[in-house]
């Protein structure tokens, strides 16, 4: 019972809560209120016929469906008012104006091309309504400069890089542009051409065609195109109009190997849209197109949207996503996201006042949020399904470019380009470094004519006009160049000459064909027209398509024109007369030899000679006698030497060693003497009257060049007047200004380019010569228009012919007809022959005679060695040199040449002197010397010297006994002391 009673009772109080929350929650939804979303009227002007339209129209749904399902607490809802352009600018113009003035939108989405957009825009800037795109992509667009104008796709401008990196890969220096006449097609030519300026390729034509073109129209200017060399065509056109392009294009044989095609991403964006079948005439094309990111988020939408679009366009089949249908999709999201941020606005439009009588121009409102809205617009970034969404002044950012391969039934993807690395192969954003050698970093592409073989670029077509070439006339100098005319008709018949022969192998070294007419730069009565710069100029203004003739290659020219390589010697250089320079002076037989070799001889004939005394004064009595008779005797043996006509015997084997020497560097410097005397004499010099050319200026002397030559302008840089330059047309009239001389109307001298200049010399052998300074130019070269593609196969056709035996015949043709021995005659300011020449031989002979002084003072030194113990430490440095050079005038008995004639002369009246040997030279013909007399018959010479003086004086020390001493020599005789006082006068 009780337990009844309990549970009875929670049930109750159960109940009882459950009711009362219940009726607590009744109390607050009836005092709460929820917000209504506020509605924002956006217009949507596309091309519904169309089925880029159509896909446009279907992104937007779903891009609102997708973003208020993921952001159901904002709160405002974008409205859309869709208006029909139909495919026409004054419908999307008038659907504009009709949003704005009627309903009210706050912005507008589209519309679909750059033309209908070009005056939506305006509509937009006057009314404050911004005016979002995602299709339409010219850049004349953004230079509207209006504020409320915003794209949500690529500019067409941002993939002119892309272009021109894959020409500058291939090394194209020419392409064609092939475009539409509308505000689509003619919005990027300007920038696409700075572009291709940036990469020194040339845009020699532009080919617009009308978007009413007929097929008729297309083939004409097609075969025109087929008329010019270039091979390289770039095409910027819708679809609908560049498939058409392209089926002519194959149908007239402009698909076939040779030929390059690049498209921009106008055609490969929405190759999608186009029919299948006519991807069989685009086979070898190469595009840019946008590059999208896969991710699993674009994945899931295109599977959705087909699914979508399928339902809703059951008669569209196989429709595909493009990059502006994801375009509208992203630009629906940023402006949905834009309008939240300022939903506390005032979503209203402020009427102008403004007569009844106004236009519907004049009476449309101005939108309250539009420069709020802008700015929103401009602040949004999110990561769209094309990638990152951030607009800079209305636009977005450049972006990745992927780079196609048209082969088989569709596209091949072979690389990318990013703005940082140029063209990949593959995408690495962790890599920023730049591709800068220019070689193509992509996969292999299949190029018209189904050919792996990248095109040239151009081609010397077949049914196309000859070149004209034009070439300068000449009356003198002929080797060069040479026209002969018809008298009667004044017609050139036949144009030849050193150039021409050049060129004409020049062409058949090239590996095709070259057609061309050789055009004479002249009046109707054959003169010339003007110089070589008036010539070169008409290939820049297009008269001439080449120059073929004795044109150098320089500075200011090249500003204007392109030089293929030269295929002659450069350089500028003056020709003098020379004059004859025969040694006739007195002093001619100095000549040969220089001043310094002059002394350096002499020094070393004194030098030989002196050692050779040194070395046999002591053992050889044709070295001893009087001072005067020595010096004589040494100087006499030296120089005899020079004709090996000395008479003195030598016997030491040092001096032996010496003259030796002496006698092989005297032969050598004899013989080089006579050579150099003997070509002084006989052979003839030629010296040019002129050596400087800034001579010839201070002295106001006449200097000659070629009419018409760019020579006039050096010589009026380097200060010389107009009174002193003189003009000649041929060598013969070179010569006789020459002859006339600078006084007499003629010239000193002439300044000409070095090709004339050897012409010249080879018709006036020995006569004049050419002398610095030299100016550099470099050479002959043919002449073409800038960026020409010729020029490379020009040069490189001159350098097979100028490294064969072909140029060597011709110029044996044209110059080598007269025989002459050396153009350029030997000049020369000093023939003498200097030390250089000699400094081996006298470096020889100079370490001979050291070597032979040291081996002998070394010797005699240790021979004397018991002398020189006894010196006192206290005696005078000159004193002991004054003993020993005494000794050393003595006579060394010990010597196998004095020993012989004193064994068989020895005589009984040996009589002592001091300091000396008593006795008359065996050489009967000179006085004894006057400081030594010979003992003849004692081989010992005797000191005597006071034992009392010598301790006083301390030269020497002899025991300190007062004794006579006698101290044993090195030929173990004995030096006896005496005390007598005139004999210790005369050692001391």
């Amino acid at each position: 019972m009780q337990k009844a009673s309990s549970s009875l009772l929670f049930r109750s109080f159960c109940l009882f809560i459950a009711c009362r929350i219940f009726l607590i929650n009744v109390v607050v939804a009836q005092n709460t209120t929820i917000p209504v979303p506020i509605n924002v009227r956006v217009g949507l002007v596309l091309d519904f016929d169309k089925q880029l339209g159509k896909i446009g129209l279907s992104c937007i749904n779903m891009a609102l469906s997708d973003f208020y399902a993921t952001h159901g607490f904002y709160r405002t809802r974008l409205v859309l008012n869709p208006r029909d352009s139909k495919i026409d600018t004054v419908g999307a113009t008038a659907a504009a104006l009709d949003l704005i003035k009627n309903v009210g939108v706050q912005a507008i989405i589209g519309p679909q091309t750059s033309m209908e957009a070009n005056f939506v825009i305006n509509l937009g800037n006057k009314s404050q309504v911004p005016i979002i795109t995602f299709s339409a992509t010219s850049p004349s667009l953004t230079s509207l400069r209006s504020p409320y104008f915003f794209r949500a796709t690529q500019n067409d401008s941002s993939q002119v890089k892309a272009i021109s990196a894959i020409l500058q890969a291939f090394g194209w220096r020419e392409a064609v542009l092939i475009y539409i006449d509308d505000e689509f097609g003619e919005g990027i030519i300007p920038y696409l051409t700075d572009a291709l300026q940036e990469i020194n390729t040339r845009v020699p034509y532009r080919s617009v065609i009308p978007s009413s073109a007929s097929d008729d129209q297309i083939s004409q200017e097609l075969y025109k195109l087929m008329t010019m060399a270039t091979r390289v065509f770039i095409v910027h056109m819708p679809p609908s109009l560049g498939t058409r392009l392209f089926a002519i294009a194959k149908k007239i044989g402009m698909m076939s190997e040779g030929y390059a095609w690049v498209v921009t991403d106008g055609m490969t964006n929405l190759w999608s849209l186009t029919d299948p079948s006519t991807i069989d005439s685009m086979q070898g094309v190469v595009g840019v197109k946008n590059y999208v990111p896969r991710t699993n988020e674009l994945e899931n939408f295109r599977v959705g949207w087909k699914r979508k679009f399928q339902q809703d366009n059951p008669t569209i089949i196989n429709a595909e996503l493009n990059i502006f249908g994801l375009g509208a999709y992203d630009a629906t999201f940023a402006l949905a996201m834009a309008i939240e941020n300022v939903s506390m606005g005032d979503f209203s439009f402020k009427r102008t006042n403004v007569s009844s009588s106004g236009t519907d121009l004049e009476t449309f409102g101005v939108s309250e949020i539009g420069p709020q809205l802008i700015q929103a617009l401009s602040s949004t970034k999110f990561r769209g399904l094309t990638g990152e969404i951030n607009f800079v002044n209305g636009q977005l950012q450049s972006s990745v470019f992927q780079i196609v391969n048209v082969n088989g039934n569709g596209e091949r993807r072979i690389g990318f380009w990013t703005p940082k690395s140029g063209l990949v192969r593959e995408l690495d954003f962790a890599d920023t470094s730049t591709n800068s050698n220019y070689k193509p970093n992509l996969g292999p592409i299949i190029w018209p004519g189904d050919t792996t073989s990248s095109p040239r670029g151009w081609e010397i077509p077949t049914n196309g006009k000859k070149l004209r070439i034009g070439v300068p006339v000449k009356l003198g100098f002929n080797e060069f160049i040479k026209i002969t005319w018809d008298p009667n008709s004044h017609t050139a018949t036949s144009v030849t000459g050193f150039c021409i022969d050049v060129f004409e192998a020049v062409v058949a070294a090239m590996p095709y064909a070259l057609t061309y007419d050789l055009i004479p730069f002249a009046t109707p009565d054959g003169k010339s027209t003007g110089t070589y710069n008036d010539l070169i100029f008409q290939v820049y203004n297009g008269t001439f398509d080449a120059v073929v003739g004795d044109t150098t290659i320089i500075a200011n020219r090249s500003r204007y024109v392109d030089f293929t390589l030269p295929y002659t010697e450069s350089g500028v250089s003056m020709i003098v007369p020379t004059r004859d320079n025969k040694g006739k002076n007195a002093w001619v037989f100095l000549k040969p030899l220089t001043w310094e070799l002059w002394v350096t001889s002499a020094c070393f004939f004194v030098f030989t000679g002196f050692v050779v005394w040194i070395l046999e004064h002591r053992i050889n009595e044709d070295f001893r006698g009087p001072p005067s008779h020595q010096a004589g005797t040494s100087f006499w043996f030296s120089f005899s030497i020079m004709v090996f006509a000395h008479r003195e015997r030598v016997v030491s084997n040092l001096a032996r060693f010496v003259v030796i020497i002496w006698c092989f560097v005297v032969l050598i410097l004899t013989q080089s003497y006579t050579a150099s005397l003997t070509s002084l004499l006989t052979v003839e010099k030629l010296q040019p009257t002129v050596t400087d050319i800034k001579e010839l200026s201070k002295k106001a002397e006449k200097v000659g060049f070629k009419q018409g030559s760019f020579v006039e302008g050096i010589l009026k840089g380097l200060g010389f007047a107009e009174s002193q330059l003189i003009r000649y047309q041929s060598p013969e009239e070179l010569h006789d200004l020459f002859v006339k001389g600078s006084a007499n109307g003629g010239i000193a001298a002439a300044l000409d380019e070095i090709p004339y200049l050897k012409l010249f010399l080879a018709k006036y052998c020995g006569k004049y010569t050419t002398i610095e300074p030299t100016f550099n130019t470099d050479g002959f070269g043919f002449v073409f228009p800038r960026g020409s593609p010729l020029v490379a196969d020009v040069s490189r056709a001159i350098l097979n012919v100028t490294q064969g035996e072909k140029m060597k015949r011709i110029e044996e043709a044209w110059f080598k007809k007269e025989s002459c021995p050396d153009p350029n005659p030997l000049v020369s300011s000093n023939d003498s022959l200097g030390v250089e020449s000699f400094g081996g031989l006298f470096l020889i002979a100079g370490i001979a005679s050291i070597s032979a002084l040291i081996i002998f003072a070394a010797m005699f030194l240790y021979e004397q060695r018991h002398v020189l113990l006894r010196f006192n430490s206290e005696t005078p440095m000159w004193r002991r040199i004054q003993i020993m050079s005494r000794i050393f005038d003595q006579r060394d008995l010990s010597s196998h040449t004095f020993r012989k004639s004193e064994l068989g002369d020895k005589r009984g009246n040996d009589s002592v002197h001091s300091i000396g040997v008593a006795g008359d030279s065996p050489n009967t013909n000179y006085p004894p010397s006057p400081s030594s007399y010979s003992n003849q018959t004692e081989p010992d010479f005797v000191f005597f010297v006071d034992q009392g003086r010598a301790a006083e004086n301390g030269d020497l020390t002899l025991s300190g006994v007062a004794s006579p001493e006698k101290i044993t020599s090195p030929g173990r005789h004995s030096i006896e002391l005496s005390e007598k006082n005139e004999t210790r006068e005369q050692l001391l």
